[in-house]
C-alpha cells in the first residue's frame, strides 16, 4: 500500500548535470554546452540544471525521427 502523498513522478526527475550526462551517456561539460545552446529540454531547481527521462527520452525520438528523414 502506497501512501497518498508518494511521489510517482519523483523517479523521472534528474537533478544536476552529471545526473543528466549519466542518463545521456554524455560528459558533464556536453550537457552543459547543450543546455546553454537551447539544444536539450530543461529547467532549472534550485539553480540546478534538471529534466525529466520521460521528455528527454520524447526529444532523443524527435531526434531520432528527425536524422532519419
Amino acid at each position: 500500500m502506497k501512501a497518498s502523498n508518494d511521489n510517482e513522478t519523483a523517479g523521472d526527475l534528474l537533478i544536476g548535470a552529471g545526473a543528466i550526462a549519466r542518463h545521456l551517456g554524455l560528459t558533464s561539460r556536453q550537457v552543459y554546452r547543450l543546455v546553454y545552446d537551447g539544444i536539450l529540454p530543461h529547467f532549472k531547481l534550485g539553480g540546478s540544471v534538471s529534466a525529466r527521462r520521460s521528455t528527454l527520452t520524447r526529444w532523443l525520438d524527435e531526434q531520432e525521427h528527425a536524422a532519419a528523414a
